[in-house]
């Protein structure tokens, strides 16, 4: 009764399962580059909303050499994200910076670029929806202020559940809010461009005239290091750059053209917002008002000439828009966040639960821990904005460095092969230029004040992905040793077909069905089945071996790897079939492909034994040297969870447990 409840609020709420035998399947869920540019491209687009306001911020005094950080930070998206497209054309299959560290550099620098991600994706959300808050909240009294932590919070979880739904899903219900603040902030920049066009002498005069003061004041040393000191504080501007590399497996084919279109959208958005928001923070000669974000001021000097009503209406429109949409901002942490770890989940960096995909084609595992993770900093920091920037800006530019530290070296060694070699080394070494400067400045600058809690909590990560890691190769050396029987009994199976005259190898109406769970021709597998066979001695002359291919995060990617795993799957069940009925015995083998192993495993072994009630189950428990809380965490959830499923149906199923060595 409570499961039947359950089951339905999480219809409501998440949507029913999808089959990943339909054959439009990847069609439906994929995304074309317009829904990229909104889904993976609004962070980017929406750190205009804190990246030049730190920058202006910087500058103090001599607000009109923000006219020189705008020039610099436009030509700097361009070169991060042309840099982008480069490794996008080499990893079509996606992956971003841990895929590029990992096959260019070293796995070990895969793995820090990966935690770094991870950390930036958490912060993306935390931040994002930080920035919204204060947008909205920007808008009503100042006595408002208390409620905004609130606001966010609400805000993660109602993400959290639309992201349970589905990607395309979460996408497509914001997109009118992408649409509406891409209008009025053009509207609102045209405007401040239209305004001031007649007063262009006067602004070239007054840039002249802070220079010539920055200049007496600060010396030429000075005023130089004013203006990369601001340029660094800006950073935040191309965190979003990365996400597009990342996010190419959700593409709609031709994944590589997708995923450069949505490049280019992102590049050309978001290089005018930047230098529109931080030029008109010049010709307003906007100045920081507690309680209002520096855009929330910019706006209020647009509509000070209008009608009341329809400048107030245009105001509260635009807030709102730039607020919601920073919540959007918020879908690249909770899109390309998970797929990182399903990617390091894979090479076994994180447990490999993270890799699992819900039965609505998201990984959910890395979903739920996304939201967990934003909330946690959300309430630690308070929601501040300025705290959360100096925490933020770190981790993506260590990514960002190791990623064109990688494509650097690999068009040097293809300078012999590879054609355009020279321009393609200049684009990524110029990349490699600006964010090692950038990474260098933001550590210096903002380790005092914060940053240091980046680089620890970033240590962290990357001390656990190590343990992870290790777990996982020692008892991969321990499960070598079983691994050694199946090499043998490969060598005797054979794919046999049909009732030969050996009436042994028929199929035997009366008697006993041992009914072993599978997972792969493996030591672990025949094991099970030894035991079964050393235990019940005669007992079973029909062995029937069951297995689920598991559609995750490394396979999701078509229909022809979802053809290949089921063909895998057939493949190994028969090497079971064959070996068996070598030696006398009838056996047959029944597969099904899914996302979550106990469901597909237990819907299997329901329809065996309502077909063949004489049938037994029968699976295998790895049993270590020593119990710890590592192999309680990762290994025998499969196993016990089907028990438990089908002794409520009152199926037989009994563990064998198998050891192994040190």
């Amino acid at each position: 009764m409570i499961n039947n409840i359950i089951e339905k609020i999480k219809r409501v709420f998440i949507g029913g399962a999808r089959s990943i035998n339909d054959p439009g399947i990847f069609h439906k869920l994929s995304l074309i580059a317009f829904f990229a540019w909104v889904g993976l491209g609004s962070d980017g687009l929406t750190s205009s909303c804190y990246g030049p306001e730190q920058a202006f911020l910087a500058l103090q005094s001599h607000i009109f050499l923000g006219i020189f950080v705008a020039l610099a930070t436009v030509v700097t998206i361009f070169i991060i994200s042309v840099s982008y497209s480069q490794i996008i054309e080499l990893f079509p299959g996606g992956g971003g910076g841990y895929l590029v560290a990992s096959k260019l550099l070293s796995p070990t620098a895969g793995m820090v670029s990966g935690c770094a991600l991870l950390v930036d994706y958490v912060l993306t959300i935390t931040l994002s929806i930080a920035s919204g808050a204060d947008a909205i909240f920007s808008f009503f009294p100042y006595s408002w202020q208390p409620f905004k932590i609130w606001f966010a919070v609400i805000g993660i979880l109602i993400l959290v559940i639309l992201n349970l739904r589905g990607v395309k899903e979460s996408v497509l219900l914001l997109v009118p809010i992408f649409i509406l603040f891409i209008v009025t902030h053009v509207i609102a920049i045209g405007y401040t461009f239209i305004v001031h066009f007649f007063n262009l002498n006067t602004v070239i005069l007054n840039t002249v005239q802070d220079v010539k003061s920055a200049h007496t004041q600060l010396g030429s040393l000075g005023m130089l290091l004013l203006v990369l000191r601001a340029y660094s504080m800006g950073a935040g501007t191309y965190t979003g750059i990365e996400a597009v590399s990342n996010g190419i497996p959700m593409l709609r084919e031709p994944k590589v053209k997708t995923a450069k279109k949505a490049m280019l959208y992102m590049a050309l958005s978001l290089a005018f917002m930047v230098f529109g928001l931080m030029v008109g923070y010049v010709l307003y000669r906007v100045q920081y008002v507690q309680g209002k974000t520096l855009n929330a001021v910019f706006l209020e000097h647009v509509v000070s000439g209008w009608n009341p009503h329809a400048g107030y209406l245009f105001l509260l429109i635009t807030l709102i828009s730039e607020g919601v949409l920073l919540f959007v901002a918020a879908q690249t942490g909770f899109l390309d966040g998970p797929r990182v770890l399903s990617n390091m989940a894979v090479d076994r960096w994180v447990p490999a639960q993270f890799a699992l995909l819900s039965e609505r084609f998201t990984a959910k595992n890395g979903v739920i821990l996304m939201g967990v993770a934003a909330l946690a900093i959300m309430i630690f920091t308070g929601g501040s904005v300025t705290f959360l920037v100096v925490l933020y800006s770190i981790n993506v530019f260590i990514t960002f460095f190791l990623s064109q530290l990688g494509m650097t070296r690999h068009w040097w060694n293809e300078r012999k092969v590879e054609k355009k070699w020279k321009s393609r080394i200049f684009i990524n070494g110029s990349g490699l230029v600006l964010t090692t400067f950038i990474l260098s400045s933001v550590l210096v600058i903002k380790f005092h004040v914060g940053g240091w809690i980046t680089i620890v909590i970033t240590g962290t990560v990357v001390i656990g992905s190590m343990l992870v890691k290790r777990f996982y190769y020692k008892t991969r050396m321990m499960l070598l040793s079983l691994d050694k029987l199946a090499h043998v009994a490969h060598n005797e199976a054979f794919v046999a077909g049909g009732c030969p005259e050996n009436k042994a190898l028929c199929f035997n109406a009366e008697g006993r069905i041992a009914v072993i769970m599978v997972n792969g021709f493996n030591g672990m597998g025949l094991h099970t089945l030894f035991n079964v066979l050393r235990i019940f001695k005669g007992g079973f002359k029909n062995f029937f071996f069951i297995e689920a291919g598991i559609v995750d995060a490394g396979n999701f990617k078509g229909i022809s790897e979802v053809e290949s795993l089921k063909e895998h799957v057939k493949l190994e069940l028969d090497k079971y079939v064959g070996f068996m009925r070598k030696h006398g015995f009838y056996a047959e083998g029944f597969s099904v492909v899914g996302t979550d192993a106990v469901h597909e495993l237990d819907g299997l072994a329901q329809d065996l034994f309502r077909k063949y009630p004489q049938s037994i189950f029968f699976g295998g428990q790895i049993v270590f040297p020593e119990e710890t809380f590592m192999t309680k965490l990762f290994y025998n959830h499969s196993t016990f969870a089907i028990q438990r499923r089908l002794h409520q149906q009152g199926i037989p199923f009994f563990i064998m447990p198998i050891r192994v060595k040190k």
